[in-house]
């Protein structure tokens, strides 16, 4: 007894003690680590791949080991979502800085886009390019995928996803012609203004909701006649003053006309 009670106070014990705790906590998170992320996983030609693309078009604004510069940011730990929605809008590479960069037509295939994406990966951890079951609007609810962008979105993309003014000078892009594996990793990854929704915030089904809800309204018939590009009272208003006044004014002029 005396022997046990002089082992559990000898100096070393309390290092053990730790070393085993990291050890079995190491351990534990490996066999219990997450699916997504043992699916970003990617082969080392693959990465050695997007390295090379990344230098030769990314590492003049974001550095040679993508920690950021002066003209760019740091890619470490923004994940392969990031990069793809860059990349694949047309967004990057940027041909100059500005304000806010805007969409444009992408300069690189799906393969050489996913190259990038997995190296950036490789960096730090971020998050994954999401898989189809939660980014094509499949089956979704949207009644509830459309409550959802309205209390979260609508303020800055407009109620039908239209698009809208921010302060200096930014803006929040139209969600027309947008794919919803764009749209799934715009709200995970927040680009620009936009605030990051994680799947604690928005589960992936209610990001799917509000995919499938905006492709909805996309496509559905507008009962009323022309949506004036869905901008509400503004593009109505200037509607009625130019045309629909336009003709009072030109009807006075010629019944005055008439009755000289």
């Amino acid at each position: 007894m005396n022997a046990l009670a002089a082992r559990r106070r000898h100096p070393a014990a309390i290092t053990v003690l730790l070393l085993l705790g990291l050890i079995l906590t190491g351990a534990a998170y490996s066999l219990l680590a997450p699916k997504q992320a043992q699916a970003a996983l990617a082969s080392e030609d693959q990465v050695a791949a997007g390295k090379s693309l990344f230098l030769a078009n990314c590492a003049s604004c974001h550095g040679l080991n993508a920690q950021g510069t002066l003209s760019g940011p740091s890619l470490i730990g923004v994940g392969a979502a990031s990069v793809d929605f860059q990349v694949s809008t047309g967004r990057m590479p940027a041909a100059g800085t500005g304000v806010q960069v805007a969409r444009g037509v992408a300069k690189f295939d799906e393969e050489a886009t996913a190259a990038m994406a997995a190296y950036v990966a490789s960096l730090g951890q971020g998050p994954a390019i999401p898989e189809e079951a939660v980014t094509s609007g499949q089956g979704a609810d949207l009644a509830r995928g459309g409550e959802i962008f309205r209390v979260n979105c609508a303020m800055c993309h407009n109620f039908a996803g239209a698009g809208g003014a921010l302060t200096w000078g930014k803006y929040a892009p139209a969600l027309k012609d947008v794919t919803g594996r764009q749209i799934y990793e715009a709200m995970v990854t927040g680009p620009a203004n936009m605030p990051k929704f994680t799947d604690t915030n928005i589960s992936p089904e209610d990001k799917n909701n509000v995919i499938g809800f905006l492709k909805a309204i996309e496509t559905q018939p507008q009962q009323g006649g022309y949506h004036l590009g869905n901008l509400g009272p503004s593009s109505e208003g200037l509607f009625a003053w130019v045309f629909a006044l336009g003709l009072l004014i030109g009807a006075a002029v010629w019944l005055g006309s008439k009755a000289a």
